[in-house]
């Protein structure tokens, strides 16, 4: 089944009215316009409880998103020029939607204007007629490194979302998918799946998203529990291998044959495909300590088999498990830069982040200095799915 984003499981508590006044009284004063004309497109950061590094190759996995996440406020232009400013970034981005946008051959030459180019070039391939620009301000949170919470997706997403509304285009969430994976595939050339769109646009608030990224069918699970991020580290490349046409009772025979470390890429593969299942059956029934546990196997497979995680997020991790309340953590994005997720228990969550700072300064203390206090550990709620305000 492949449901609608958005609404479904009540009132989400992200954007704050605060947070969306202060995007459109900027918007307000770059393009001179009246507050009640801007719109602001939200889009949240995710998570992925499990199914750590299978979405690529087709696997299953669960999703949910936060309480944080990228704003981006616009108005429609007068003609075809999009006009940009950053809440991170300075100078002024301009281009016209009728330009045509050529994919970025160096990965090195990717920046914030590329995102813009890109939902204007993915749309422009899959024969959608743009006739206006939009003039806007996008912000994410100030102070967070946001690594590991897709959130390149939420900026390309929020893209797509602003042009469709001023361009009167009805796009489904599904078909968003297809075009933010065009953005980041053929336009910015990197090898992402589909999971970062899909629980974007996809999520439910107060849901867990269940999601065959080899079919693209989404299921969702109610438990209403807070998951806690903790945020860290550093970026290293990784390797992927082609497993979905794998079947289950070809594992023993496949691992036979292969060499031992891709063996252990097999073994996570395969073992994290259970793990989903099993974690989606545990949040069904309000198991929040098998859930965690199964979280935590995640993280020690990723390490051991799949061989991701640097110096710094594997101590992370490491800390997590010993904080006082956690019940599971795991690595959050591709292991080597970004953030570690941890379950916590209900009045615990002080503690536990008071106890991480303090023991990941001890390992960490250079690291730790360079992060604003008050980002070192972020306390998270589930989020709703993208939507245009």
């Amino acid at each position: 089944m492949v449901a609608p984003g958005g609404g479904g499981g009540g009132a989400a508590s992200w954007p704050e009215e605060g947070e969306l006044d202060v995007v459109r009284e900027k918007v307000v004063e770059i393009s001179g316009r009246g507050a009640g004309e801007v719109r602001v497109v939200a889009c949240p950061y995710r998570i992925c409880p499990l199914g750590a590094h299978i979405d690529h190759q087709g696997g299953t996995v669960t999703a949910m998103t936060i309480n944080y996440g990228v704003l981006l406020g616009f108005v429609a232009s007068d003609d075809a020029e999009i006009s940009l400013q950053s809440g991170q970034f300075e100078g002024v981005i301009r281009f016209r939607v009728d330009d045509l946008q050529k994919p970025i051959e160096n990965p090195e030459n990717i920046n914030w204007e590329s995102y813009a180019r890109g939902a204007v070039y993915a749309l422009q391939n899959f024969g959608y007629d743009l006739k206006k620009g939009i003039i806007g301000y996008i912000s994410g949170v100030k102070g967070l490194d946001s690594s590991g919470l897709s959130s390149s997706a939420a900026v390309g997403i929020a893209y797509l979302m602003a042009l469709e509304n001023v361009n009167d285009l009805v796009v489904s969430p599904v078909d968003n998918i297809q075009l933010d994976k065009s953005i980041e595939n053929k336009y910015l050339g990197l090898e992402n799946g589909i999971l970062d769109p899909s629980a974007i646009l996809l999520s439910r608030y107060g849901y867990l998203t269940f999601m065959d990224c080899k079919g693209c069918n989404i299921t969702y699970r109610r438990r209403v529990d807070i998951i806690r991020e903790f945020l860290s580290a550093k970026r290293l490349p990784v390797l992927f291998y082609v497993l979905q046409a794998v079947k289950m009772h070809q594992v023993f025979f496949v691992m036979c044959i292969l060499e031992e470390n891709l063996a252990r890429r097999a073994e996570h593969y395969f073992s994290e495909m259970k793990r989903v299942v099993k974690g989606r059956d545990a949040w069904a029934r309000g198991d929040l300590h098998e859930f965690s546990q199964l979280i935590s196997a995640s993280g020690r497979s990723s390490i051991l088999n799949y061989e991701c995680g640097s110096k710094e997020m594997i101590q992370l991790y490491e800390i997590l498990l010993k904080a006082p309340g956690v019940l599971g953590a795991r690595f959050s994005g591709a292991g080597f830069r970004g953030c570690c997720l941890a379950v916590v228990e209900s009045g615990h969550a002080e503690a536990a982040a008071a106890f991480v700072r303090a023991e990941y300064e001890k390992a960490q203390p250079e690291l730790v200095s360079k992060i604003p206090p008050d980002r070192r550990v972020l306390v998270c709620e589930p989020g709703d799915g993208a939507r245009v305000i």
